[in-house]
């Protein structure tokens, strides 16, 4: 008697588990990189609340972000590492990094999580192919930076996008061949504000 019952319980829980999304085994692979989760909207005019205009303060950066926190933090920019604000949302997690210009307001801001979207709808963790980037757009990064694509997004020239090349060996001042630079993933996207 208890064989049909056990059997009743495995093939219902199979169907079950079956006809629920995150059974979806045929989910593509961006799906597990990215995020569905939007912190974030990167225009080419601003990003989240922060314009040409916010000063570089803690203050004026937090009342652009409602919700968020700065701390300062040191980090690495292409040619040399930097004091920057990090914006950090309710959860704790790093959305941002700002940079002060000389005229005391922005100068750039680094989208750093895959809960942010660039003006074409790019994300961190997506491939170069899958954004579809062209390569004239593209040039090698220097120093810091070395071996990765710095490409423009796509008409946006005060957006760039920075790919980090798994397993890429050099030549580091030429980009990679096709292949390897199609498979390169989006790390960060860059914000400039326009003059």
């Amino acid at each position: 008697m208890r064989s049909p019952i056990v059997a009743f319980l495995l093939i219902s829980a199979f169907l079950i588990t079956a006809c629920t999304p995150s059974a979806n085994l045929a989910a593509p692979e961006a799906a597990f990189r990215t995020s569905n989760v939007t912190l974030l909207q990167i225009t080419e005019d601003r990003v989240g609340g922060i314009t040409a205009e916010t000063a570089y303060a803690p203050k004026a950066i937090e009342a652009s972000l409602p919700g968020f926190t700065t701390e300062g933090i040191q980090t690495a920019v292409e040619n040399n590492t930097e004091w920057a604000l990090a914006a950090f949302n309710t959860d704790g997690f790093q959305v941002l990094q700002v940079f002060k210009g000389q005229n005391g307001k922005v100068r750039t801001v680094h989208g750093v999580t895959h809960h942010l979207q660039g003006p074409n709808a790019e994300r961190i963790g997506m491939t170069f192919a899958e954004i579809g980037t062209a390569r004239a757009d593209c040039r090698i990064g220097r120093n810091l930076w070395r071996g990765m694509a710095i490409c423009e997004s796509t008409g946006h020239p005060n957006v760039e996008l920075v790919f980090a090349i798994p397993g890429y060996t050099g030549p580091f001042d030429v980009l990679p061949p096709a292949q390897e630079l199609f498979d390169a993933q989006l790390q960060r996207i860059l914000w400039t504000p326009k003059t």
